[in-house]
């Protein structure tokens, strides 16, 4: 990509510093980001849009902190699609990532990671996902999929649908599909106590401690996700890691190979992987569920 102007959408997409490393390491440039993020849209626009999107933004690269920004700034374009939602203390208005278009403005703005509400925009308080985010204490992974393995045994016996993902960085994210009847409460209840459960069974692997220092070398059943305002990885999302790895959907015989690595997967290869291989997830909106049965379901078996 060298041109200094894109039209993608019907919209002319000023670029600039093409060149800028932001992956020190591999040589990755913004040039590279960009082009990514507009041959991934296709695939990842159905799990983007009318979801509001935070940008982890890197200007000069990941070896510098980087920031979260979550309002959109006066000087996006108005073509940029926007949802106006409530925090404490005032408004936030957040970007909507409804095209791709809008990614490749994003990726030029040298945001490297977007992170996606659990609910989308038009009923912001009923989220259509429920994360359990897998995050182990040290570099060995196969805890993290021994951990993933008696989580999903506990969601087949309730009968809920679950879906995986690497998060690109160090664990797993386990992800239920759910048809927003209930709250984001109602649902993060729900969720820690399955945490609670899976963890009480097999107290050496997991835990549902949020201190690391209380963690020692188990593995993490993080459920905060589960909240309004919250935001987990987007899929697809490339991390601000050497490589330039992706959040990667797997399917559970993928998950589970002994070779597999929650980094395995990066700008280099995941197109390599989609034309071999469908996406693990283009069916997960048909797979929406309430989590009313499988509340009965687990009170039953508490009480058996």
């Amino acid at each position: 990509m060298t041109d200094k102007s894109v039209r993608i959408n019907g919209h002319d997409i000023e670029v600039s510093s093409l060149d800028k490393v932001l992956f020190p390491d591999d040589g990755i440039t913004k040039a590279d980001l960009i082009d990514y993020y507009l041959r991934i849209a296709k695939v990842a626009l159905t799990y983007y849009r009318d979801r509001p999107l935070s940008m982890h933004r890197y200007p000069d690269g990941i070896d510098t902190k980087g920031f979260f920004q979550k309002n959109a700034p006066d000087y996006f374009p108005d073509w940029i699609d926007r949802v106006r939602l409530s925090k404490e203390g005032g408004e936030v208005d957040y970007v909507l990532a409804n095209n791709t278009a809008t990614l490749v403005y994003l990726s030029n703005q040298a945001c490297i990671t977007p992170h996606l509400a659990l609910a989308r925009a038009d009923r912001p308080h009923h989220p259509d996902r429920l994360i359990f985010d897998l995050d182990p204490s040290d570099e060995d992974f196969s805890k993290v999929q021994k951990a993933a393995s008696q989580l999903k045994g506990l969601l087949d016996k309730l009968q809920l649908p679950v879906f995986v993902q690497t998060t690109g960085s160090r664990g797993l994210h386990l992800v239920v599909p759910l048809d927003r009847r209930e709250d984001f409460d109602t649902v993060r209840e729900f969720s820690d106590r399955l945490a609670r459960y899976v963890a009480d069974h097999d107290p050496e692997l997991m835990t549902i401690k949020k201190t690391k220092n209380q963690r020692g070398d188990r593995v993490y059943l993080d459920v905060q996700r589960n909240a309004y305002g919250q935001t987990a990885v987007a899929p697809y999302a490339v991390r601000a890691r050497p490589g330039a790895p992706v959040a990667t959907p797997l399917r559970w015989s993928e998950a589970q190979a002994g070779d597999l690595g929650p980094r395995q997967y990066h700008v280099g290869n995941l197109f390599q992987r989609l034309g071999q291989i469908d996406d693990p997830w283009a069916d997960i909106a048909q797979h929406a569920c309430s989590l009313k049965n499988a509340r009965k379901r687990f009170d039953a078996m508490k009480t058996n």
